[in-house]
């Protein structure tokens, strides 16, 4: 006997995981190699699928870094810090999209991943009220014995390779990234290999921010196949050790004094993996914003 409609058992529906793309000068390109991960919550269900960023993809994002830096660099410091207030902004707009995900990356609860979410928007506020500031702290007029005018002038480094804390999936990122464009720098960032939902998502908000594109420009992927390129790289001007895996810590320097790099490394006896990113006293400190800023000396004679 035929069944009839009211009996024949519903669908099951198979959800579509989303799959995310990188975020290369201001764009969402896909990875040139096509592939992919999945990624997992704290628990191991399957949220997403993450590009995995090749070699080749690297390379790309270094020359929209580089593309981008003179435009960015001659922002002014009002305007850079106008811009990293606007970031907090829109972050604070999709607090509980990123509240979700931050949970569900490090495994923690609702409060606890609200406050990590909300450190991080401060965090972001707290780098812009700098971006005017920086150089009153660490520029000077320095007396010399002359008939000059001596300036010690702070400006960028140029191109900075970040790669993300791997234990704070956002805090730790923002952390470590607003300081590198706060003075003026443009970034290649490796974003937390286990943990990347977060930060894809914070490339969203940046590019729909007045933030312009190249400035920021975000891989996902393996850090064991990244992370030795982006220390050889001869057009990265600076590399941030603080995500590199304690066993890949060595050769990263290694590789990235072959080419006279600039090293922004964690103080001696700190532990980057267990270091406690919602501690302000430690982590909103100006001198994370020096590492990545070059002292120019400018002479010039009184009178002219």
């Amino acid at each position: 006997m035929p069944r009839t409609p009211k009996e024949r058992p519903a669908p099951v529906r198979i959800a579509v995981r989303k799959t995310y793309k990188l975020y290369v000068g201001g764009a969402f390109p896909r990875s040139e190699s096509g592939r992919s991960y999945v990624i997992r919550d704290a628990a191991g269900v399957e949220l997403a699928n993450a590009a995995l960023g090749s070699r080749k993809d690297l390379r790309d994002a270094v020359r929209a870094a580089r593309a981008a830096l003179p435009g960015w660099d001659r922002r002014s410091a009002m305007n850079r810090g106008q811009i990293l207030y606007r970031i907090a902004e829109m972050l604070e707009g999709r607090r509980a999209q990123f509240v979700e995900e931050v949970a569900a990356a490090e495994g923690i609860g609702p409060d606890a991943a609200r406050t990590a979410v909300d450190r991080a928007i401060d965090r972001w506020v707290w780098t812009a009220g700098w971006a005017d500031k920086i150089a009153q702290v660490y520029g000077t007029v320095n007396p010399v014995a002359s008939s000059h005018f001596d300036f010690t002038i702070p400006e960028p480094v140029g191109v900075v390779g970040v790669v993300a804390p791997e234990g704070s999936s956002l805090l730790g990122l923002v952390s470590r990234l607003a300081p590198v464009i706060v003075g003026g720098n443009t970034c290649v960032v490796l974003a937390s290999e286990g943990r990347p939902l977060p930060a894809v998502t914070l490339t969203e908000v940046l590019a729909t921010s007045d933030l312009p594109g190249g400035v920021v420009n975000l891989l996902t992927g393996r850090r064991a196949e990244l992370v030795p390129w982006l220390a050889a790289h001869l057009d990265v001007d600076a590399l941030d050790l603080w995500g590199v895996p304690a066993g890949m810590r060595t050769a990263a320097e290694t590789e990235a004094a072959e080419n006279l790099k600039r090293i922004a490394r964690p103080p001696r006896g700190v532990d980057p993996e267990r270091f406690d990113w919602l501690d302000d006293a430690r982590a909103e400190r100006p001198e994370w914003i020096a590492q990545h800023l070059e002292m120019k000396t400018v002479w010039h004679p009184v009178g002219m």
